[in-house]
């Protein structure tokens, strides 16, 4: 493995010398791009006195080396280039660069790189120091001059447009910004234009940069762009502050998105949309992901993180921000399950195995391998839980303390907290530990009843992880309801504060003994146990006017069947099923609510379940119980299902909005159950008919889970073979549904194809990813499908260590499964620490599963 040191938060220093300006040039070139840099450092002898000056840069080849005109022979090291203190003077000096760089050989995505034709850049975490030499962390923060010499007609870099000409741009951005919010694209774009008006009068000029042929599809994510603007000035009070801002289309990129200042650079997949090829899903992920990266301009670029361990500073801040954003877009009760459910198949697993980290980490090896569900999901769960503490008025009056003190400035959490203590006047020591420590607390409850009292007490358990074996007690909101037997909510919300290992709260003067509704809006990331009969379930999926208590009352009763199932019981017992036709028969509620009621637990959220119980999951006995399952409920929704299905149908004009949306999820959800009992009629007849992806790719999801459906996918084929972000879906549907004896084979006949762009990062995923996926069949008995993921990560990691690492983690949870499965597992683990070269981005995270 690529050997890097371990880096510890413990050890952070400032810079040794403060940077004022940078102006870069950039003369394009696949092969030979020249990046000339000059620096404008002001030195401080009293931050580090006589301190050489170190500088990041890998994989460049440097042409000249000059300080304040005069030429240096300093040589470079593989990490970088170094200045001795003796050269440098007391005064303000320039340092001049000129690097050589390749963009087109660049598979790793990360710095300048090149994606069919068009250049473009990501530099977050670290890579600014594959374009230039250059202090590339967080903390040094400049105003950048950029001039982009190419004969290619869009060049595009940060900030505000300051000349152009025949073969050159000019680009200012005013406000200082780490090298990591960099960013350039290139390449033959077109625009979609727009306007926005801010708050005080200004007008910024809006572009969304695609492809020739895409614009058409950008109209929903330009939408999306202008309603987080304006929620953002009137939520948070946050005004855009550049003359324009702009989005670019990339089809070949590591993550979602990126933040760079007023130049953000998407995955195409989350900015192109038109009904007859982006599902609701992709609209609901569109407008989420565009209003993240807006609310970074203030969570992120104004106020940045100090160093890579505050990394969940501006990622979970702004995750939340997203969070509430869409809420207020669509259905705040809707929203909330559906983050749950995210983050306790991806947090929750992570924080139970291996790679289980705090949400600030106090060390790393290789920084990539920290973006991750618990720095984002689990960072905006602290920064929710502290605004339930706090309550609205001073959540809201810290954030303007926030954005006061430390605009400019690269923060901590440390900072993050005092601004809290400061505006609210509470003491935070205790809640710091959400940061610090890793792990997902467990809490038991105990309910007494008696003459009129009813006592809840709450005990919180706080289990091992790595290097943290003992743990203090955190402080944890339980939202708490009480409701009479009758139905009635007799106590409204109430939000507890659990800040000892073991504590009581006390209800007087009630008439009858309560039934108590715990964890309202899952005000905690915590896994509650607590003993509760299937009637009490049934009777809070009846009538917990929370809406979040009222779905886990569902899910828990669901889990309840599938566990028996899984362990030879004959049939599904009647309590959940009449529960739940009663439920999604009841048009008050709103069809998203329903529709996710409807939606099984999944088969690696119930192996999560049954090892946190002590159990031993058996993937093949899960699938079929839920299969099982599944067949019990279509049998007893069959009256009702054409009803459903007929109120659901939407006619006239396609709207991605969540009313549409809504009626859609149901609608498909009833077809999938239908499709159980006709043998699959009824989902060919609305695939046939569908005119939009969400109705052609539910139905042919349904097809598929029956083992049918050809004609239909050679019918998809035939008219999207052209376009690669939807055929992405077409490589996924078939892994993610194909049988477990088959799955291995499925991903291995895809993968032959020629048009399995195994470089394409999105396409990658769609058929690998699916493959981790599709719990069953990855997890079948013969390891085949254990082998095939190994394969490919070795393949991909020489070119792609980023994607690489990332799919690694579908290993993570090996220690749950039976000894044959775990020593598959854990060979593959060890094939991949013996290969040679192996990244330190996968070698690390190999290392840590193996443990």
């Amino acid at each position: 493995m690529t050997q890097q040191t371990t880096v510890y938060l413990a050890d952070y220093r400032p810079y040794s010398h403060p940077l004022d300006q940078v102006e870069l040039t950039f003369r394009l070139d696949p092969q030979a791009t020249r990046v000339r840099a000059r620096l404008h450092f002001s030195p401080d002898p009293a931050r580090s006195p006589g301190a050489d000056l170190r500088l990041d840069g890998e994989g460049l080849r440097l042409i000249r080396l000059a300080l304040d005109g005069t030429q240096l022979d300093c040589q470079p090291d593989d990490t970088g280039l170094t200045l001795p203190a003796a050269l440098l003077p007391a005064s303000p000096f320039v340092l001049e660069t000129e690097v050589e760089i390749a963009p087109e050989g660049n598979t790793a995505l990360e710095g300048l790189y090149m994606s069919n034709g068009m250049y473009c850049t990501q530099c977050e975490a670290e890579g600014f120091r594959k374009i230039t030499y250059y202090p590339d962390r967080p903390d040094v923060m400049a105003r950048f001059h950029v001039r982009i010499e190419s004969d290619l007609p869009v060049l595009l870099s940060n900030g505000n447009p300051a000349g152009q000409g025949a073969g050159w741009a000019e680009w200012h951005d005013p406000w200082p910004k780490p090298a990591y919010l960099f960013a350039l694209v290139a390449g033959d774009l077109v625009a979609l234009p727009d306007h926005f008006l801010t708050a005080s009068g200004r007008e910024v000029a809006l572009n969304i940069w695609v492809r020739a042929g895409d614009e058409s599809r950008c109209a929903y994510a330009m939408d999306a762009l202008k309603r987080s603007m304006r929620w953002d000035e009137q939520v948070y009070g946050r005004e855009y502050d550049l003359d324009v801002f702009n989005i670019v289309a990339v089809d070949d990129f590591n993550m979602g998105a990126m933040e760079n200042k007023g130049l953000n650079i998407f995955n195409s997949k989350l900015v192109l949309a038109s009904p007859e090829t982006a599902t609701d899903t992709d609209y609901e992920r569109i407008e989420a992901v565009i209003a993240h990266e807006y609310f970074h301009n203030w969570t992120g670029n104004r106020i940045t993180c100090r160093d890579w361990f505050q990394l969940c500073l501006k990622e979970g801040l702004t995750v939340f921000r997203d969070q509430q954003f869409s809420g207020d877009m669509r259905s705040h009760a809707v929203k909330r399950i559906e983050d749950v459910q995210a983050l306790r198949a991806r947090q929750f697993r992570e924080d139970q195995g291996p790679l289980a980290h705090p949400v600030r980490p106090d060390s790393f090896v290789e920084i990539n391998n920290f973006y991750t569900a618990t720095v984002y999901e689990k960072g905006a769960e602290v920064i929710g839980m502290l605004k339930r503490l706090v309550g609205d008025a001073d959540y809201a009056r810290a954030l303007d303390l926030y954005f006061a003190r430390h605009d400019g400035e690269a923060a901590t959490i440390e900072d993050w907290l005092k601004v809290f203590e400061d505006a609210t006047g509470r003491d935070l020591g205790q809640f710091k530990r959400w940061y610090t420590e890793a792990g997902t607390p467990r809490l038991t409850v105990e309910e007494e009843w008696k003459d009129g009292l009813y006592s809840l007490t709450l005990e919180q358990h706080l289990p091992p992880t790595p290097g943290q074996p003992e743990k203090a007690p955190k402080v944890i909101p339980v939202a708490v309801g009480l409701l009479n037997p009758n139905g009635d909510e007799v106590l409204p919300t109430k939000v507890l504060e659990l800040t000892e290992a073991r504590q009581s709260f006390r209800f007087e003067g009630l008439a009858s003994r309560p039934v108590a509704s715990i964890l309202r809006g899952f005000s905690a990331p915590v896994v509650l146990d607590r003993a509760v009969s299937t009637a009490e379930r049934a009777f809070l999926l009846a009538h917990d006017t929370d809406p979040f208590n009222r779905w886990e009352a569902g899910r828990a009763l669901a889990k309840e069947v599938l566990a028996d199932l899984a362990e030879g019981a004959p049939a599904v017992g009647p309590d959940w099923l009449e529960a739940l036709v009663r439920l999604v028969q009841d048009d008050s509620l709103d069809p998203a609510f329903r529709a996710l009621a409807l939606r099984l637990p999944g088969e690696d959220d119930m192996a999560a379940t049954l090892a946190a119980a002590g159990k031993q999951p058996d993937p093949a006995a899960l699938h079929t119980a839920r299969r099982r399952m599944a067949a019990a409920l279509a049998e007893a929704l069959a009256p009702a299902l054409p009803r459903l299905m007929e109120a659901t149908r939407i006619t006239g004009v396609f709207s991605p909005d969540a009313v549409q949306a809504g009626k859609r999820a149901l609608h498909n959800a009833c077809l999938a159950l239908q499709t159980l009992c006709d043998g699959g009629a009824a989902a060919e007849a609305a695939f046939a008919a569908a005119t939009n992806m969400t109705d052609s790719l539910a139905a042919l999801a349904a097809l598929l889970e029956i083992g049918r459906g050809q004609p239909q996918l050679d019918a998809f084929e035939a008219r999207w073979r052209h376009d690669r972000l939807v055929m992405d879906k077409w490589f996924m549907v078939q892994v993610l549904h194909a049988a477990p004896d088959q799955t291995a084979r499925t991903v291995e006949r895809l993968t032959a194809r020629a048009d399995f762009d195994w470089k394409n990062p999105n396409r990658f995923r769609a058929v690998i990813g699916a493959l981790s996926a599709n719990h069953a069949g990855f997890h079948y008995r013969d390891g085949a499908s254990y082998r095939l993921l190994a394969d490919w990560l070795l393949r991909l990691d020489p070119k792609n260590p980023q994607t690489a690492a990332r799919m690694s983690t579908a290993f993570e949870t090996w220690r749950r499964y039976d000894s044959g499965r775990q020593g598959l597992i854990r060979a593959e683990l060890a094939r991949i620490l013996a290969a040679p070269g192996l990244s330190r981005d996968l070698g690390e995270m190999a290392m840590r599963m193996a443990g």
